[in-house]
């Protein structure tokens, strides 16, 4: 076993909300966001979700996140591009970016999750035949650039200002910032080949082997060995669900311990999700247990070695007490043992 060495820690939210109070929910999470700075996290990022309680436009809620926050990265985990328009979404994450002084940290991925309920009410005309895969993200890659549009004298009028067009406002550091949630060595390679960061989680596909360890590793090293030359700084973060025990009561280690085990069949055996077109996907088992514990698992893992960046992936449903319990725990308990520091010990919380 190796001690792993993580450099930046961040957590992932589902921003979970009730159906009767979607205010309170938001709310809360977006205390969550001033929490995790609080405690020294570098990076707080919010999953997109359609259809449920959850965010549905990770731009908007990181707009105010970013009013609420001052240092911390904000990150999107990750958009379903199918569902967007390339220029629109490029206009909106921009404007978030300049608001939040340069924090945004975007991820995508493709597929389109309830495509027979949506797919219809998003596209006029026939969306089956659209490009809704790596080509939809490039083409959004492509308007971060600002390239103008039309030929070299071509100029729009607006009231008091003549000027060449392009995407506003026009941030030329979005763009080192995009991040593709790959779970399979194709978007693995096509992700390193296009310049953007990697996002590896607890689900992966299952390719030439029945391992999650494995295959995660394989994809790991399919990206580095198809990054260019001009990409030595490329980011790659790894996400894993950890729960802590350490400062939660009996009932909550009991819940914690329930949640873990309801969701442990499903990494015995490969699975074959029909939602996402019949793949065959891998999954990793949570880390949970006491911070002790959960520091012997890491150091077992040899996909933890691999990189120094660390996602903490918070659970589906659970109270924002919860969440802050886990937060605070693994801050103290277990992150420094890793070889993190917090990024501002001025805004440290001393204890909860």
């Amino acid at each position: 076993m190796s001690t792993p060495t993580i450099t930046s820690l961040a957590l992932l939210t589902p921003g979970n909300f009730a159906d009767d109070a979607p205010c309170t929910g938001l709310e809360e999470t977006l205390q969550l966001f001033e929490y995790g700075e609080r405690l020294g996290f570098d990076g707080a990022w919010i999953r997109q979700r359609h259809l449920e309680h959850g965010v549905g436009s990770a731009a908007v809620f990181l707009a105010a996140a970013g009013q609420r926050t001052q240092r911390i990265e904000l990150g999107t985990a990750v958009i379903p591009i199918g569902y967007e328009s390339p220029f629109r979404l490029a206009e909106d994450l921009a404007l978030a970016d300049v608001l939040s002084r340069g924090r945004l940290q975007v991820g995508f991925s493709t597929g389109m999750l309830h495509a027979d309920l949506l797919g219809d009410l998003v596209y006029d005309g026939d969306w089956r035949s659209f490009d809704l895969s790596y080509g939809r993200i490039a083409r959004l890659v492509d308007h971060l650039r600002g390239d103008y549009l039309g030929g070299p004298d071509t100029v729009i009028h607006s009231p008091g200002n003549v000027q060449r067009p392009r995407l506003q406002p026009h941030n030329p550091g979005l763009v080192e910032r995009i991040w593709y949630g790959g779970g399979s060595l194709r978007s693995a390679r096509w992700a390193a080949e296009n310049g953007l960061n990697l996002l590896s989680g607890n689900i992966v596909s299952g390719e030439d082997t029945d391992d999650f360890t494995t295959a995660q590793l394989n994809l790991l090293s399919e990206y580095r060995r198809s990054l260019g030359p001009d990409r030595t700084a490329a980011r790659v973060a790894l996400g894993r669900v950890i729960v802590p025990f350490d400062s939660a009561d009996a009932a909550t280690r009991a819940r914690y311990r329930d949640y873990a085990a309801s969701r442990h069949e499903r990494t015995l055996k490969p699975q074959t999700i029909a939602a996402l077109g019949g793949k065959r996907i891998l999954f990793a088992p949570d880390v949970i247990g006491t911070a002790e514990q959960i520091l012997e698992q890491l150091a077992a893992d040899p996909v933890v070695a691999q990189v120094s960046e660390l996602r903490l992936e918070l659970p589906y449903e659970f109270h924002r007490e919860e969440y802050e319990q886990i937060l605070h725990d693994v801050r103290h308990l277990i992150a420094p043992e890793l070889g993190w520091n917090p990024a501002s010990p001025a805004l440290q919380e001393a204890g909860r």
